[in-house]
């Protein structure tokens, strides 16, 4: 129990674990005074359940944390409050032998509040409560049965505050341990939880604990984001890969290769735009996609960073497909770093979903500008591609190239007798629109 109790005590029955100097002695006093706490102690363990009942009282009605267990679990309480009492209070008597017991109590008591989620300042209170009334009962019983040892009783007053103090302290570290294993265990359980949903094998049934768990609406739209960032770095520190509007609801997932965000898009299922609003070209026509442009205009991605942007889709259930679809864009991303969105580059992402079909339309279309000289290959390539982001334009073309349109359109009709594709010819542009862009993104 208290360290000078202890101390005091084993003055009485044994030799200190230290020896004393020469000088010191222990007075008639201490020895009379741990005499009358013991006496005062051992009515107080005889008259426990009345101890109990109204210590169980005082805590409903000035602790309001404690209420409602109270109120919910009235036997458990009152059984918790009288195990610690009867340790404690026996520590007074024969602190060796209910040292451990009287710690143990404690402990259980600090991780069994915090698994309840009852505040610690809650539960040091209660216990603060206790020695108060601990001590005045002390107080009461002695100045009744025997009023002229009161005086010894300053003694040893500084001692059981001590063990009170002591026993915050247990049950202080016993509830922050326990925090610390529930904060972890409920991270985790999240980080599985969200992995299983971006990996598409989270059960229907365990989706509205999901929801739940992540504060997700099951039924909400939703966009993922996938981030490859030149140099990762864990979010929450001062440099970003990417910065997100303020406000942004959004759930991080660290992934092997990337990471991945979680969008939760404030438009509903049933927020459908309506026909006439389709007919006069007002947004998409699909919930959230406007949204979802809107955000990614915003988007700040650091140099060298790629992000890919899956299309809208509905309800957690489909963050497996949204996942797959971020991951399509993200390769459809420059290796230079930018940020695409699926569905504004949707022949692209034909292209890199099938690698080995797009490597051999690469090869098919322009396999024959490999036999020239490689700075030449390359201007009639940088020339095309420049004409086919102009939308055909052979004067903006060579604007952006800095040389005459005439200049381009000779080059555009070098590219056509070298590869026999007519570039005025739909099919023939389509094809070599997308064998650039697999040459550009596969290496093909």
């Amino acid at each position: 129990m208290p360290q000078l109790v202890r101390s005091r005590i084993r003055a009485l029955h044994g030799p200190p674990p230290v020896a004393p100097s020469p000088h010191r002695f222990r007075s008639l006093a201490d020895r009379e005074a741990v005499a009358a706490l013991h006496r005062a102690a051992r009515v107080l363990i005889e008259s426990l359940p009345e101890l109990t009942d109204r210590l169980v009282e005082a805590l409903r009605e000035q602790e309001p944390a404690y209420r409602t267990a109270i109120e919910n679990e009235p036997a458990e309480v009152w059984q918790e409050v009288n195990h610690s009492l009867r340790h404690n209070v026996g520590s007074l008597i024969q602190p060796r032998e209910f040292r451990d017991a009287a710690h143990r109590t404690s402990r259980w008591i600090g991780e069994a509040r915090a698994k309840q989620g009852v505040p610690l300042d809650a539960v040091l209170h209660a216990f603060r409560m206790g020695g108060a009334m601990v001590w005045q009962d002390l107080v009461d019983e002695t100045a009744r049965r025997h009023p002229e040892d009161i005086r010894l009783l300053v003694h040893v007053a500084a001692d059981v505050w001590n063990f009170v103090d002591e026993h915050c302290a247990v049950v202080a570290d016993a509830y922050r341990q326990a925090e610390r294993r529930l904060v972890w265990r409920r991270e985790n359980q999240q980080r599985l939880m969200t992995a299983a949903l971006l990996d598409g094998t989270a059960r229907i049934a365990d989706l509205p604990d999901a929801a739940a768990m992540l504060g997700l609406p099951v039924d909400g739209r939703y966009a993922v984001l996938a981030v490859a960032a030149a140099r990762r770095a864990p979010h929450g520190a001062d440099e970003q890969p990417l910065r997100l509007p303020a406000g942004t609801d959004v759930l991080w997932h660290p992934g092997q290769d990337a990471e991945f965000a979680i969008l939760a898009l404030t438009a509903s299922p049933a927020a459908a735009v309506s026909g006439d609003q389709q007919a006069e070209g007002e947004g998409t026509g699909l919930p959230g996609q406007d949204e979802l442009a809107s955000l990614t205009a915003e988007l700040g991605a650091a140099p060298g960073t790629r992000v890919g942007i899956s299309s809208v889709v509905d309800g957690l259930a489909a963050l497996g497909d949204a996942r797959r679809l971020a991951e399509t864009a993200l390769r459809s991303c420059p290796s230079s770093g930018g940020v695409v969105l699926l569905d504004e580059h949707l022949p692209t992402a034909l292209v890199v979903s099938s690698p080995g079909l797009g490597k051999a339309l690469a090869d098919r279309v322009l396999g024959p500008l490999d036999r020239l000289d490689p700075a030449d290959r390359d201007v009639l390539i940088e020339t095309l591609t420049a004409w086919l982001d102009s939308d055909g334009s052979a004067q903006r073309a060579g604007a952006r190239l800095y040389c005459h349109r005439n200049t381009v359109l000779n080059r555009l009709r070098r590219f056509e007798q070298l590869t026999g594709r007519c570039l005025t010819r739909p099919s023939d542009a389509v094809e070599v629109s997308l064998a650039l862009a697999a040459r550009r993104l596969l290496g093909a």
